[in-house]
């Protein structure tokens, strides 16, 4: 009989440590269960939070800001090489200000008007007597030839009228007639003024009275 209790102590004992196990294996699966289950929300909440968008905001901002340190370092590269090439632009700038000052020392053409003259014509021979009256523009190389001409505007007047005073009315007949008149007061005039360059004269009236 004592032999039977003791069996019995002995199966109580060893199902009292099965259970003791059984609740710690048992805590542990819970454990392992629930970790799994959090890591599951976790990852299953950032995933559903990058396909609907909300870590744009977030991502936005980190992806900016890699990009701003790029273009930073980009742009102070730039400006370094910007600065070399500004100082080229400074060469042509001094360029710039040479052709400038080449255009204004040659200038452009000028029209510079003598005064109206009006002298007899050649009346040798029995030939009625006429006049001639006569405006006259000296196309100029540039502005600084007018004071070269003004400077010998006697000595303009004389040689145009020497000249003219020569002619007869038949030699202003025609346009042949006109342009051989022309060339020979250019000639005169080109002679009178020089160094002044005289490019062309132009009759702006004729008249033969």
């Amino acid at each position: 009989m004592a032999d039977d209790l003791e069996e019995d102590f002995d199966d109580v004992d060893g199902d009292d440590s099965f259970d003791e196990e059984g609740k710690k294996g048992g805590g542990r699966r819970k454990m392992l269960i629930i970790i799994l289950l959090a890591l599951l929300v976790v990852v299953g909440g950032g995933a559903g939070a990058y396909f609907t968008g909300m870590l744009d905001p977030v991502l936005g901002a980190s992806s900016g800001g890699d990009e701003a340190h790029g273009a930073d370092a980009g742009g102070g590269a730039d400006d370094g090489h910007g600065g070399h090439g500004g100082g080229g632009g400074g060469h042509g700038g001094h360029g710039a200000e040479g052709g400038e000052g080449e255009a204004g020392a040659l200038g452009h053409t000028v029209f510079y008007d003598l005064p109206e003259m009006i002298v007899d014509l050649n009346a040798t021979g029995g030939r009625k007597a006429h006049f001639l009256k006569v405006r006259v523009s000296l196309e100029l190389a540039n502005q600084a030839d007018v004071a070269r001409v003004e400077a010998v505007m006697p000595r303009v007047i004389d040689n145009f009228q020497t000249f003219l005073r020569e002619l007869r009315v038949e030699d202003l007949q025609g346009a042949a007639g006109i342009y051989r008149v022309r060339e020979e007061l250019l000639r005169r005039v080109a002679n009178a003024v020089r160094p002044a360059q005289v490019n062309a004269v132009l009759f702006k009236e004729m008249l033969v009275q």
